[in-house]
């Protein structure tokens, strides 16, 4: 029998995916901002998933402070990040790996409705599938290429660029690499 990734069971939670999604990259934020952006969640379940991701290095404290005689934390992406690479999927069942993949779909089904309530939601949303045809190698090319191609946009706006005019937007660009099974 396979071993579940330990990364998986942490990451592929609907309340945790949206933890991280709030984290973005390079992104800090407190619990009282995680309050504030995620108020469907009662507080005690956010905080025994922030716990979670905190226990798996998935996210990281990275300041506490005082504020009205209580710690507030402020938290970042952790050195293992919300990623589950090859060899963890490979070590999930199949069963395991279709339901990670339901759990973000579900996450993804999920954000589209928030946004689609959004008077600027047409302007910002596109939705499409490609086939591509690559040999050994190419994706590790494919995927440091849009590494590259993506690393301007990954970052907030600092507050000279805002000051001159940059008035970037937020978008959430969400990717699923598969076989094609026509093939």
């Amino acid at each position: 029998m396979r071993k579940r990734s330990p990364i998986a069971d942490v990451v592929m939670h609907p309340v945790r995916l949206r933890i991280i999604q709030q984290l973005g990259n390079d992104r800090r934020v407190t619990t009282s901002d995680l309050r504030s952006a995620l108020p469907d969640i009662a507080q005690a379940t956010l905080y025994r998933h922030v716990a979670a991701l905190v226990d798996a290095g998935v996210v990281a404290v990275v300041e506490e402070r005082r504020v009205r005689g209580a710690v507030e934390r402020t938290f970042a992406l952790g050195d293992r990040m919300a990623h589950v690479d090859h060899d963890e999927l490979r070590e999930m069942g199949d069963r395991e790996l279709q339901q990670s993949f339901l759990t973000f779909l579900a996450h993804l089904g999920e954000d589209f409705d928030r946004a689609s309530s959004t008077p600027e939601f047409r302007e910002f949303v596109g939705f499409g599938q490609v086939r591509l045809h690559v040999g050994d190698g190419d994706l590790a090319r494919i995927q440091a290429g849009l590494g590259e191609l993506l690393a301007p946009y990954l970052t907030q706006p600092g507050d000279d660029e805002r000051a001159a005019g940059d008035a970037r937007r937020a978008v959430l660009l969400s990717t699923v690499l598969m076989p094609d099974p026509t093939d």
